[in-house]
């Protein structure tokens, strides 16, 4: 509950669309254990209820949907030495990802503002998922020496070309053209009509309202970059990746260059591979569950508690990574372990 004793998230109907909102604009929505339940539990009821034709998901506030997963008390459970708490929320937020994903009724996701994360996992698996002018989109896991998850390592490993890789080892932020064109997004709608796509799926088909009110995102800058991102990204090691654009030449390429200097070391080896593994899948429960084991390594890692430190606590932004070789092939592969029972109950419930 937030201070002023309102819920974390809103339940509503609202005609023939359920309306699932959520209300911690103060922390951008950042989602709870608490608030992933409560969503699971709307979707759950709403499945049976024949009146309900559509779901939308949204953000209260002006800055976003959603900003991720409450990382500061991810940080206190590392901390504690246990990572049980964390454990548990994995498991509910990726049950919620896949719900979302196989859901029998069309979702729309309003991306509008700041989506991260965590953010990208509630909405970028939904039948419907819309951007406006103001909608920030990205996976910032390697800045804090973690790894994307969330299902997202099944979707950048299965967008265009060399594109996802890009978008999660430099941490991109991508504006609603580019998050179109990564595969993440699927119309643009300006904002000041949000609240009218809302009405309108009070009466109309999900499908029907959105083209109603979507117009041209323009075109995406990445697009022009193509060509150059799939060259150096394609290859298989990180130190390949940095040569690689280093050759390219460009001050894009520099730059992405310098964002993945900025990031952990392990993080990025870890990351590479996930995607590599995930474009190797057949369903995004397999992403989840390869997710979910390398979640749970990453976050009992030294990199995860350093990084939420520089980024979050102290805000001093100067992260002491620890070193890697990322040649040394166990190193990498340990974090892919499962994690016994719990990884397999996990394993039954997405495919369940």
């Amino acid at each position: 509950m937030t201070a002023d004793a309102t819920p974390d998230v809103l339940i509503e109907r609202r005609g023939r669309v359920g309306v699932i909102t959520l209300n911690r604009p103060r922390a951008i929505n950042a989602l709870t254990h608490p608030m992933v339940l409560a969503m699971r539990a709307a979707l759950d009821d709403w499945a049976q209820d024949d009146s309900v034709r559509t779901v939308a998901i949204t953000g209260a506030g002006e800055r976003g949907l959603c900003a991720g997963g409450d990382i500061v008390s991810l940080y206190h459970d590392a901390l504690s030495g246990d990572g049980a708490a964390s454990a548990a929320f994995w498991y509910d937020e990726y049950r919620l990802n896949a719900q979302i994903a196989r859901y029998g009724k069309p979702i729309v996701a309003v991306q509008d503002g700041i989506v991260l994360g965590g953010g990208i996992g509630i909405s970028a698996h939904a039948s419907h998922r819309v951007v406006t002018e103001r909608s920030s989109l990205g996976l910032p896991e390697v800045s804090i020496g973690f790894v994307p998850d969330v299902g997202a390592t099944w979707l950048l490993a299965n967008a265009p070309g060399h594109l996802g890789t890009f978008a999660a080892l430099t941490a991109a932020t991508l504006n609603a053209a580019d998050a179109m064109f990564l595969g993440l997004s699927d119309a643009y709608v300006p904002s000041e009509r949000i609240p009218r796509l809302l009405t309108a799926l009070e009466s109309m088909e999900a499908g029907e309202a959105v083209l109603l009110l979507s117009t041209d995102a323009g075109a995406p800058p990445l697009a022009s970059a193509r060509e150059w991102i799939d060259a150096a990204f394609a290859a298989d090691s990180i130190s390949g990746i940095a040569h690689r654009l280093r050759m390219t030449g460009g001050a894009d390429a520099d730059r992405a260059a310098a964002a993945m200097a900025r990031q952990s070391p392990m993080a990025l080896a870890v990351t590479l591979e996930s995607l590599r593994r995930a474009a190797t899948l057949d369903t995004l429960e397999q992403a989840l569950g390869q997710e979910y084991r390398v979640s749970r390594h990453a976050h009992a890692a030294p990199d995860f508690v350093e990084g939420v430190r520089a980024q979050v606590i102290d805000k001093d932004r100067r992260p002491r990574w620890q070193p890697c070789n990322e040649q040394d092939r166990a190193l990498v592969d340990a974090y892919f372990a499962p994690h016994g029972d719990h990884d397999l109950l996990l394993t039954t419930a997405l495919t369940s």
